[in-house]
């Protein structure tokens, strides 16, 4: 069963870490429904919001691949409804 959920994070040093981000997330690019990412360069980090669609080890797989690399903190929003 497929559940909506909504991946926040936090990229420290985004010059260091948003690539191989961004290579984990085009891994998943079938459940992402929406991005937004907001630069804060004079802090030196950037804030992604996604929006997913996906069962629920699939975004459990995603969120951990990302909050495994260095510089990032993820927290993930799941719904308790399922979708189709």
């Amino acid at each position: 069963m497929k559940r909506v959920a909504v991946i926040g994070a936090i990229l420290e040093k985004p010059q260091v870490c948003q690539k191989p981000f961004n290579d984990i997330v085009s891994s998943f690019k079938g459940i992402v429904r929406g991005r937004m990412g907001i630069p804060f360069e004079g802090e030196n980090m950037a804030v992604i919001s996604l929006t997913v669609v996906a069962e629920l080890d699939v975004i459990n797989a995603l969120t951990g691949k990302l909050g495994a690399l260095p510089h990032v903190t993820v927290k993930t929003a799941i719904s308790d409804k399922t979708v189709e």
